[in-house]
């Protein structure tokens, strides 16, 4: 049977004033809840949520729509078109969700769709967490205007935390909001690198397979394991040969900066450590970790040089601090643990999603043990480089 639901919102536009406005105001309280926003955030804050990601929703148009009009560029006609050869992998494939998401595209008038915030304490990775209704606790703040998360950054600097404001391409509603016509196509990421598309893809529809409330790192390094083996897949199999090569020179790059910053945070956990002498001495403490962080910049500097110049990493290591490495290791610090998970499925996409469905069930600290328990018993598992690939604006 048609998803009737995709079927509604291909109604072509433009819809009436009266008609959109109450689509939107029907979408609202849904909204609120798919966005973590009710109850226990200020009404500043719920208002610029909602209201954000209603704009975004009122924005996208279906992609057929767009592919029909003369005025649509052509470069932008083939991305959409690439889209949706992608999106209908994903469910044939990988068995990800059918549904509304990623069939419709919005051009935002802004780089990111939303900005993050994170903090962390001057000698700690540990996050600082905001806790909501329907996702739980979680390790960042999001905003759709940029000043706004840096003034929120600010502040929290005040209070003596390191912070990281970053932009995101792309964010998930969990699959909550596909009867208002799902998560959209932004012009953020529609210009990605094939294989780095389809893994922002996958990536995103696989928040709506599994969801643990409050669990970051769960979250995140599942659906990294699964843009990573998806993105394999698909380069494998539907890329061109230059499209592998390309990719190959991006991901390379990216693998070594990863293998870097592993190093770096590995390096300054045990600095923190509160069994360690220095942990009693702040000077000493912040002397180790101003060397450690003095090692992690001339090291990047080497491999910037073996690149070539190539500069794309410079913004995340122009404000690398506690809270930047907090928020990378939630993108990949389970992901060979999934790896193993899905091996131990014999690579069959729909045993592995009902295993990790079963696991977000638990309670986290049987949920972690179970996975670490899967993972001992596999076998080795891949270098850190290998492992702990993401997409840009998660470097």
């Amino acid at each position: 049977m048609p998803d009737l639901t995709i079927r509604f919102f291909r109604i072509p536009r433009p819809l009436g004033r009266a008609r959109r406005l109450a689509r939107l105001a029907a979408g609202a309280a849904a909204a609120a809840l798919a966005l973590g926003l009710t109850g226990c955030a200020d009404l500043g804050y719920f208002w610029q949520s909602v209201s954000g990601h209603l704009a975004l929703m009122e924005a996208a148009r279906p992609v057929q729509d767009w592919l029909a009009e003369p005025q649509t560029p052509p470069p932008l006609k083939t991305r959409l078109a690439l889209s949706q050869e992608i999106r209908r992998f994903a469910v044939t494939d990988l068995k990800l969700p059918d549904n509304a998401s990623y069939h419709r595209y919005a051009s935002l008038p802004r780089r990111s769709a939303v900005w993050n915030v994170t903090a962390a304490p001057a000698f700690s990775l540990t996050l600082k967490t905001w806790c909501f209704p329907v996702v739980g606790c979680v390790g960042y703040r999001g905003y759709f205007s940029e000043a706004d998360a840096r003034a929120e950054a600010a502040q929290l600097a005040a209070q003596g935390l390191e912070t990281s404001v970053y932009g995101v391409p792309a964010y998930s509603t969990l699959g909550k909001l596909n009867w208002l016509g799902g998560d959209p196509l932004l012009s953020t990421f529609i210009a990605y690198p094939e294989g780095e598309l389809a893994r922002l893809i996958f990536h995103e529809l696989a928040h709506q397979v599994a969801y643990a409330p409050g669990d970051t790192v769960f979250n995140e390094s599942f659906a990294t394991a699964v843009e990573r083996l998806g993105g394999r897949r698909w380069l494998d199999s539907q890329a061109s040969a230059q499209a592998r090569q390309a990719y190959a020179v991006f991901d390379g790059r990216r693998q070594q900066f990863r293998a870097l910053t592993l190093a770096t945070r590995r390096e300054l956990t045990a600095i923190y450590e509160p069994n360690q002498p220095a942990a009693h001495d702040l000077r000493a403490q912040a002397a180790l970790k101003s060397i450690a962080m003095q090692h992690f910049h001339d090291a990047y500097a080497r491999l910037k040089a073996d690149w070539g110049g190539y500069a794309g990493y410079d913004p995340w290591v122009a404000q690398a601090n506690n809270a930047a490495f907090g928020t990378q290791a939630a993108y990949d610090e389970l992901v060979p643990a999934f790896d193993a998970l899905f091996a131990r499925e014999d690579g069959d996409w729909t045993r592995f999603y009902a295993a990790v469905r079963r696991l977000a069930e638990l309670p986290e600290d049987q949920r972690r043990q179970q996975l670490q328990n899967g993972l001992d018993n596999a076998a080795p598992p891949q270098s850190a480089a290998q492992s702990t690939a993401a997409r840009p604006g998660h470097a």
